[in-house]
């Protein structure tokens, strides 16, 4: 099977990062780009880890993530990061597999996270999602709300809390993305001083397909690129 698309789309996702790491007068090494797989095939995933670099998965669904890592081949240095909605009840099937659930947005999902991290006698990295754009049918703490359940995270003895996440409205301009960006980033910097301050680099995840460029101006250090691996 020709793969190569894949390695051809890489090439150019990775020259679009460094004009825009380039623009913000940013290293384009500082920048991590996390490919989620929700559409794409083992064989796909596989290719993008070991021929193009690409070496931090995303997986937005817990039994798409359970068939993806049974079906791929082992790659060293592969990071499995989970990025979707994540139901307490299915977070001990992944504690095990995971090395960061980028997706917490409540204390009920980060007791259930500790506890079951505490199983398997380790600590899992976890962000605090940011519903950056307020929206009701969306997930994510509220802005406002962000800084105290930073605080109320660093709690926990099984869970690293290392930065933030934010998932923007769709916007028709792409320029107006950068505010809810903007806001994230000003966000993470308060949380860092206050809450984070034992951490050198807080991960500030955000920006996708359509507004990884806006995301990387405003600060971003791991943007989330999806469809744009996979065409053919």
């Amino acid at each position: 099977m020709d793969l190569s698309y894949i390695k051809r789309n890489t090439e150019r996702i990775l020259e679009r990062v460094e004009r825009a790491a380039q623009a913000a007068g940013r290293r384009a090494e500082d920048i991590t780009v996390l490919a989620a797989v929700k559409y794409a095939r083992p064989e796909e995933i596989d290719y993008l880890c070991r021929e193009c670099g690409i070496l931090h998965i995303g997986e937005n669904r817990v039994q798409q993530l359970l068939e993806h890592m049974d079906a791929l081949t082992p790659v060293e240095g592969r990071r499995l990061h989970f990025i979707g909605t994540l139901q307490t009840n299915k977070v001990k099937y992944i504690a095990d597999r995971v090395d960061m659930i980028e997706s917490v947005d409540s204390l009920k999902l980060a007791a259930e996270i500790d506890k079951q991290a505490k199983k398997q006698g380790r600590v899992i990295d976890v962000l605090c999602e940011i519903n950056s754009g307020r929206e009701e049918n969306k997930s994510g703490v509220m802005p406002e709300d962000a800084l105290e359940f930073c605080r109320q995270l660093s709690q926990f003895s099984s869970i690293s809390l290392r930065g933030v996440m934010t998932m923007a409205p769709v916007c028709e301009k792409k320029e107006d993305y950068r505010k809810y960006f903007s806001e994230t980033y000003q966000l993470s910097l308060d949380i860092r001083q206050k809450t984070l301050h034992n951490i050198e680099r807080p991960i500030i995840s955000m920006g996708m397909s359509g507004s990884f460029e806006e995301a990387i101006l405003e600060g971003a250090n791991v943007v989330r690129v999806g469809r744009g691996f996979f065409e053919q």
